[in-house]
């Protein structure tokens, strides 16, 4: 089987950093994206995988966990919080799962063995200053149940659960996401409805990072029919629900300097084996929490549309997690400023309109400095949302944007 350019380059460091003992990535090597794979690969052929599609409900909480079977998955926590100041500040966390192999090609499990690589991104933003931190790891599928297994006889022993739980990983129930020392996890008794984060990088005054406790406050938002999202004409897309009511209390220390912090954030759940088609080259997602209580997610999918046009999709929702609008060509998405970031140019300013809801926004980054120089890089950063005609401001949000 062919594996994109970019798995092979994160597969082989994972590797190494595992055999020096060292999941920090400070320099970042960047793949070349082939045009035959899509953008990061994501577009490849995946034969023998799992493949996703409507036929598969979700159930929970089995897909909290880790899904194997399927190449490509992510945990992806994005918030928008103040300080004590009243200041806002940006965060991000995000866990990649990637597989190797089939599942009828995976090794037999031992100590060296892996199928699974990993990969989490640390994003802090305020004001000017933007960190950005990486790590990786690795793993073999057949680790989560002996997980599990462990924890329940070595619920007394802490000090040994580590260290036979692995680098990385996921467990559905209790909920628990880590790569080395970086975990999000759920108690027993409030699986996915309460969670503690915890993520550190760097020393002294260069140290980031935050201790989190999120609360949801609102119901899980399945994103398409049973929970499975196209992502082109031709079918392509993953399972897709969010868990958008977080409510946000902790600290971040930025360089150094700690702040507490309070406010709102929005977890993203994926899996598939082959999210995009080969000549979809990149995307700019949305997610808006609007000050009435209503919360959109929109995308614009460069390419896999009717002729090789965009494929865009909308999800406006209510505070109760009721569907008010939702599918393809729901939502215009059109770029209004752009900013030199990274020697690109990216699109900092939009217009989004949802003509069915007679609504009409434009979203602006509060500021160009998001960019994450990441194995696979690409902008993500928070946003303020206003009512186009009045220009009030009516929200906040995150904006990920890549391929460019």
């Amino acid at each position: 089987m062919s594996f994109p350019r970019w798995l092979k380059t994160l597969s082989i460091l994972a590797a190494c950093l595992m055999l020096t003992g060292c999941g920090d990535s400070q320099e970042s090597a960047q793949p070349q994206q082939t045009a035959q794979d899509g953008f990061a690969g994501l577009g490849a052929e995946s034969q023998g995988f799992v493949q996703a599609d409507a036929s598969t409900p979700l159930m929970f909480p089995e897909d909290h966990g880790a899904h194997p079977d399927y190449r490509i998955e992510w945990w992806y926590l994005t918030a928008n919080l103040e300080d004590s100041q009243g200041e806002p500040l940006g965060l991000q966390w995000t866990l990649f799962r990637q597989a190797l192999m089939p599942p009828q090609e995976r090794p037999a499990l031992t100590p060296w063995a892996a199928d699974q690589v990993w990969m989490a991104h640390l994003g802090i933003s305020q004001h000017a200053t933007h960190v950005a931190a990486e790590r990786f790891a690795r793993s073999h599928s057949a680790q989560p149940l002996a997980q599990q297994r462990s924890q329940q006889r070595s619920e007394q022993r802490p000090q040994q659960r580590s260290e036979q739980q692995g680098q990385a990983g996921v467990v559905a129930a209790p909920f628990h996401a880590w790569i080395d020392d970086w975990s999000f996890r759920s108690p027993p008794d409030a699986n996915f409805e309460r969670f503690s984060l915890s993520a550190y990088h760097g020393e002294g005054d260069a140290r980031s990072g935050y201790d989190l406790t999120l609360h949801a406050e609102g119901p899980l938002v399945w994103h398409g029919e049973n929970g499975f999202n196209a992502k082109t004409i031709q079918g392509q897309g993953s399972h897709y629900y969010s868990q958008p009511f977080l409510r946000i209390e902790g600290s971040v220390m930025l360089n150094g300097e700690s702040r507490t912090v309070q406010g709102r954030g929005w977890l993203d759940r994926e899996w598939s084996s082959q999210l995009l088609t080969a000549e979809q080259t990149g995307w700019d997602w949305f997610s808006l929490h609007l000050d009435d209580g209503r919360k959109l997610m929109a995308y614009r999918l460069r390419g896999g549309g009717e002729n090789g046009t965009d494929y865009r999709f909308a999800h406006l929702f209510n505070a109760a997690g009721q569907t008010e609008l939702i599918g393809r060509d729901s939502i215009v998405l059109t770029p209004l400023t752009t900013e030199q970031v990274a020697e690109r140019d990216i699109p900092t300013r939009w217009q989004l309109t949802l003509p069915e809801a007679n609504l009409e926004f434009t979203v602006e980054a509060r500021h160009a400095n998001r960019w994450m120089p990441t194995t696979v890089p690409y902008w993500e950063g928070d946003v303020v949302v206003r009512d186009t005609p009045s220009q009030d401001q009516i929200g906040v949000g995150y904006l990920e944007m890549t391929g460019y």
